[in-house]
């Protein structure tokens, strides 16, 4: 045996041989390989990985991971028009001040024995939530948007007792994708047509597809290709009359200004709180919500965690924990409705937070900042030669569909070009949507100032002008 063997590593627990013996010992195994002996030896890999030597001074292995990193570009040092469900929003440092605090942080599952707040805060956070939709019942955050639009139509096949949902053509095709891979067991998805032109969903097409089989019709409002869908109430009433239930996608940070989707007919209402005080963290900072009406039969179709508040058996004494806990997969384990483990309950705390410190007026304050500075991007794009803003006909908040087509140049070309200057240009759609030309989705947020939006246009005059 080595020297190296002999030690402890630095970053693997439990490593000390002295410990790894005894743990083998309790466990009844003789090496390490013991552990492994289900494993055919065919599929063992014996040899050794092409990896780099192992690094043991913490200095020197931060250094090295600083290098690393520095090859990046973030937000941080470019402007980004970047969007398509994850954006640069920014983040309040009360956010981060809260949800670092140990009690939240380290927290893992929140249960009573270890819970210092955790429970009000997500129950403040629900309510939160359920104001700002104007819905009664919200949960505690799901991984993310994709698994809430999910798990909403298959509540939507449990409520209905019907296997199939209608599902508008215009959605993220990665979103799509997670929603069938969900959904695929119990429930068959079915696309509606929309219009090229407009983006608003075909009625008549929605008309035909509705059979005593549907269970939902699922739409998003905004739309992944950032337009708005004007027809919302006219979808509730064929969705309804068919007694199928209407599940719309939101971005609750766009409800400042812009009318809950139970305004106009939802009875479930899913999307993504990551727009609500929480960093994009790689794409990784989400977390999904799911609203409903007060309605015990609807309310029972939740898989995932809901927190209330109640008297206890001290007079005066008010305490927080799950309602309905037999609902979920923690009590019926297999048996359950669906599976519901870790997800990200953090990023609720971090929402409750913003959502607290925005109030009515600064949510309606933002929701005018990022229309004004949508409509000012659109303006000036859409004077660029061959440039065609908004390339929808159809009102949009934050994000817009821009047609490249007509310079000669792909969408590609342009945001390579733009990298160069620092800007992240729009998401390149001329393969999701092949029907739509050299097309990007361009977002703003009250991150991008009116500096930043008036050099990107320069930019692109310059980068148009050379073809």
């Amino acid at each position: 045996m080595t020297v190296q063997a002999r030690r402890a590593h630095p970053y693997i627990p439990n490593s000390e041989p002295g410990v790894k013996a005894a743990m083998l010992a309790a466990v009844g195994a003789g090496s390490m390989d013991d552990l492994y002996g289900d494993i055919p030896e065919a599929l063992r890999f014996r040899g050794k990985l092409n990896l780099p030597e192992a690094i043991p001074a913490e200095a020197q292995l931060k250094r090295t991971i600083e290098r690393m990193l520095a090859k990046n570009t973030s937000c941080e040092e470019a402007v980004s028009f970047l969007g398509a469900g994850c954006y640069n929003h920014y983040v309040p440092a009360i956010c981060d001040e809260i949800t670092r605090r140990s009690e939240f942080l380290t927290a893992y599952a929140g249960e009573p024995y270890e819970d210092f707040g955790r429970f009000q805060a997500l129950w403040e956070y629900e309510s939160l939530m359920a104001e700002l939709l104007d819905m009664d019942i919200c949960n505690v955050p799901t991984f993310d948007w994709f698994q809430a639009a999910a798990t909403s139509l298959r509540m939507a096949g449990r409520y209905t007792g019907r296997p199939v949902a209608l599902v508008a053509g215009s959605i993220s095709p990665d979103r799509l994708a997670a929603i069938r891979n969900y959904c695929e067991p119990v429930m068959q998805l079915e696309l509606l047509a929309w219009d090229l032109k407009t983006g608003q969903l075909d009625l008549a097409h929605l008309k035909a597809q509705l059979t005593g089989q549907v269970a939902a019709v699922y739409f998003e409002n905004p739309g992944y290709l950032g337009c708005l869908e004007t027809q919302g109430q006219a979808i509730a009433d064929l969705a309804h009359g068919n007694g199928s239930l209407l599940v719309v996608g939101t971005d609750p940070n766009a409800l400042g200004i812009l009318a809950p989707p139970s305004q106009y007919g939802a009875d479930i209402v899913c999307g993504d709180i990551h727009t609500l005080g929480n960093h994009m963290h790689f794409g990784g900072g989400m977390g999904g919500f799911i609203a409903t009406r007060d309605e015990e039969k609807l309310v029972m179709e939740y898989p995932s965690r809901l927190f209330g508040i109640s008297r206890t058996d001290v007079p005066g004494e008010y305490g927080f924990g799950d309602v309905a806990y037999d609902r979920t997969s923690f009590a019926h384990r297999e048996q359950g409705k669906e599976f519901v483990g870790t997800a990200s309950a953090l990023h609720g705390i971090a929402a409750a937070v913003y959502l607290s410190l925005m109030g009515p007026v600064g949510m309606r304050d933002l929701g005018l900042h990022i229309l004004q500075k949508a409509q000012y991007l659109a303006q000036a794009l859409g004077a660029l030669p061959g440039v065609k803003a908004p390339a929808l006909d159809a009102p949009f908040y934050k994000e817009l569909l821009v047609d490249f087509s007509s310079t000669g140049r792909t969408v590609a070309e342009i945001n390579e070009a733009l990298l160069k200057e620092h800007i992240f240009g729009g998401k390149d759609l001329s393969t999701e949507f092949p029907g739509l030309g050299q097309s990007a989705l361009w977002a703003v947020t009250e991150l991008v100032s009116q500096e930043d939006i008036d050099r990107t246009i320069a930019a692109l005059r310059a980068i148009l002008g050379g073809n």
